[in-house]
């Protein structure tokens, strides 16, 4: 059985433009008949999530939580599973409730390879835009596995570029991959975590509900008690 790797403290995110051809041509070679037809095609629908993107390669599936929300950072996560893994229930984050969120967070630790958390904070958010910081998150996340990956799949149509890392970016991909669903389900239950913590140092904002999404509850608070340190100055607050 495969050694699991986790690492706990953060480092700093790469930014520069990825090359990575030759790996990135080995995946577009490895590509498994089924996953082929499915994604490329987009005609195919399935209950079943995919294993993997790839024959061979080292996948890590990236996804992020909390772009729309008012205040908080925006996390993010990287999840390695076994090219062989099957799971009944992991699905999209949001198509799942709160319970089988944090059951699935237990399983996806145990059962990964490799898997890390990390975050933009909501200062970053206002300096680089949510967009940008989200990437700057999932670069931050990458960075901290310690079973390297040799190839990114990314949730989204967009990403920005690993330094050497090639990616694929797949639409509507946590509901696609099993990799990108465990990623998905580890950034939602930490930020969740997270905001309840932050919760009760700010308890009129009902952030350990709403996660500091744009409830009629948080813009009254806002409204009421004024914006904190950690809401993001360049959103809508009112």
């Amino acid at each position: 059985m495969p050694t699991k790797h986790t690492r706990s403290q953060p480092e700093t995110a790469i930014e520069k433009t990825a090359t990575g051809n030759s790996i990135l041509q080995k995946a577009q070679t490895s590509l498994a008949p089924r996953e082929v037809f499915y994604f490329l095609a987009g005609q195919t629908q399935t209950r079943v999530l995919q294993s993997a993107y790839t024959i061979d390669l080292i996948e890590a599936g990236l996804d992020e939580a909390g772009r729309g929300c008012l205040a908080g950072p925006v996390m993010a996560a990287a999840v390695i599973l076994p090219k062989d893994y099957r799971h009944a229930h992991l699905n999209d984050s949001k198509q799942l409730t709160r319970h089988e969120r944090e059951k699935l967070r237990l399983e996806i630790e145990k059962d990964a390879l490799a898997f890390a958390v990390a975050e933009a904070s909501n200062v970053e958010i206002d300096q680089l835009n949510i967009l940008n910081a989200s990437f700057l998150a999932m670069h931050r996340a990458v960075e901290k596995l310690l079973l390297i990956p040799q190839l990114l799949l990314v949730d989204g149509n967009r990403f920005r570029a690993h330094a050497w890392l090639p990616h694929v970016c797949v639409v509507k991909g946590d509901g696609r991959f099993l990799s990108i669903a465990a990623a998905s389900v580890l950034a939602k239950t930490y930020r969740d975590q997270r905001m309840e913590e932050l919760a009760k140092e700010f308890p009129h904002y009902g952030w350990e509900t709403n996660a500091a999404y744009p409830t009629r509850k948080h813009y009254q608070a806002i409204t009421d008690y004024g914006i904190t340190v950690h809401h993001r100055l360049t959103f809508r607050l009112h």
